[in-house]
Formats: C-alpha cells, sequence, structure tokens
C-alpha cells in the first residue's frame, strides 16, 4: 500500500473525530440528552420545567420538585438560587388568567396629595452645610 492510502484513511478518521467532537458539543449547548426513567414506575418528583439561555455561559432554570417551582441560574463555575417556592400554576396559561381575572387585586388606598403636618418648617430648620 502505498502513502497517498494511508493519508486518506487518516485524514478521514481524523474527519469523523471532528464530526462527533462538533455534534457532542452542540447536544451540550442546547441541551440535549436523555430523560432516565423513573424507577419502579413511580412518578417523577423532580423535573425541569423551563431553560432560557440568559448568555453564552450561564442559563436561568426553573426547577419543579413536587408543586413547587425553584428558579436558578446556572453558571460554568457557580449557582445562585433567584427564588424558591413557586407555586405552580393550575393547568394551563389560560386557566391561570381566567382564576386571576375572576380574583381582582384589592385597589391600592388612597394616599394624601400634602406632605405630613408638621414637615413645612423642617426643611429651614436644617443648618446649612458649608461649601
Amino acid at each position: 500500500m502505498d502513502l497517498g492510502l494511508y493519508m486518506q484513511f487518516v485524514l478521514a478518521l481524523v474527519f469523523v473525530l471532528a464530526l462527533i467532537g462538533v455534534l457532542a458539543v452542540l447536544a451540550r449547548r442546547f441541551g440535549f440528552g436523555y430523560a432516565t426513567p423513573a424507577k419502579g414506575g413511580r412518578r417523577r418528583r423532580l423535573s425541569v420545567s423551563e431553560i432560557v439561555p440568559l448568555d453564552a455561559k450561564r442559563k436561568l432554570v426553573l426547577l419543579r420538585r413536587d408543586s413547587i417551582e425553584h428558579l436558578v441560574i446556572l453558571g460554568p463555575t457557580s449557582e445562585t438560587v433567584i427564588e424558591t417556592a413557586i407555586a405552580v400554576p393550575p393547568g394551563d396559561f389560560a386557566a391561570a388568567v381566567t382564576a386571576a381575572a375572576a380574583d381582582p387585586p384589592a385597589p391600592a388606598p388612597d394616599l394624601p396629595l400634602s406632605p405630613p403636618e408638621g414637615a413645612e418648617g423642617r426643611a429651614a430648620d436644617k443648618p446649612e452645610m458649608p461649601r
């Protein structure tokens, strides 16, 4: 066999390995993976509800445990909990909007437009700061 055939074999091998590496990086970047089934046929208690990439290195993850959600920022070297104990909305978005419309928020209390009594002379009582 001549040297050209060996070079062709080596280049084809390098190309296939590079292609596998690129696909692995893309799969990791876009979060593809495999879901492991729950043992014993039980319903899973932990799941990832949503993932939103913030930038090239960080992503915002909404985790669900039982009926409670937790909002977490994941980075290459750190994890930060943003909010915990978020109640899971009932059903779908339309049901949540209908439930919110049925129970309108309480009106805001009327706030006085004038300053509180005795506040008029406070600015005059303060000594002037030297410049």
